[in-house]
């Protein structure tokens, strides 16, 4: 079946948007069939709508359940495409490793879950350890994915100080250089990160992509 690049790009879109993991798929294949360039696909088919379903849930105008799916969505799209994908093109749309998790001493999982998803879906390789991971833990983590961020997030005030033994525990083994340092939470500000010595601070996912993203290319 034919159809113009401008379709198959519209209907990648829509499937995004409308969580539909299969129509994403159909349109992924469909690319590949009808010789559109799979990086533009991705860039200009996938990647606004995965924007967009962020913006509507930064608006709350939906929910953690909506953004998952969608994310999942993309992500099913992005493994059709990836495959016909030149090196250099891999190269532009996988961003980078980070490894994230929530620190010790605290289990709250969904802001972690949401900043996983959203580097997830804007092509960053996710290593997620979950919640309560204890600082060598992370650095364990780093080391084995060789990744290129750790994303450390804390929601109390009293397990923020967990972020700081880490920045601490990363001097200490010589890994400060190696890996840049992200850090989020509800008690946590610039302010704070600055104080700490990381090397980034995002007050939600959206920004958390664009802060990761940057500091992947000042480590290149």
């Amino acid at each position: 079946m034919s159809m113009s690049k401008e379709d198959i790009l519209r209907e990648l879109r829509e499937g995004v948007l409308n969580y539909d993991e299969e129509r994403v798929k159909r349109a992924a294949q469909m690319a590949l069939e009808n010789g559109v360039d799979p990086y533009l696909a991705i860039t200009e088919g996938l990647t606004p709508a995965i924007r967009e379903i962020g913006e509507k849930f930064e608006r709350m105008e939906i929910f953690l359940p909506q953004l998952t799916i969608a994310a999942k969505a993309m992500e099913a799209g992005v493994a059709v495409l990836e495959p016909a994908l030149s090196k250099a093109q891999s190269q532009k749309v996988r961003q980078g490793k980070v490894v994230i998790g929530t620190v010790q001493g605290d289990i709250h999982s969904i802001g972690k879950n949401i900043v996983a998803t959203m580097l997830k879906a804007a092509g960053f390789e996710v290593i997620d350890l979950g919640v309560d991971v204890a600082v060598d833990k992370f650095l364990e983590a780093a080391e084995r994915a060789n990744a290129d961020i750790i994303a450390a997030s804390a929601l109390m005030s009293f397990t923020k100080v967990m972020q700081r033994d880490l920045v601490e525990y990363m001097k200490s083994v010589g890994a400060k250089g190696k890996y840049k340092l992200m850090v989020g939470g509800g008690p946590v500000n610039e302010e704070w990160a600055r104080e700490i010595g990381a090397d980034g601070y995002a007050e939600d996912a959206i920004k958390a992509v664009k802060v990761a993203k940057e500091l992947i290319e000042k480590k290149q």
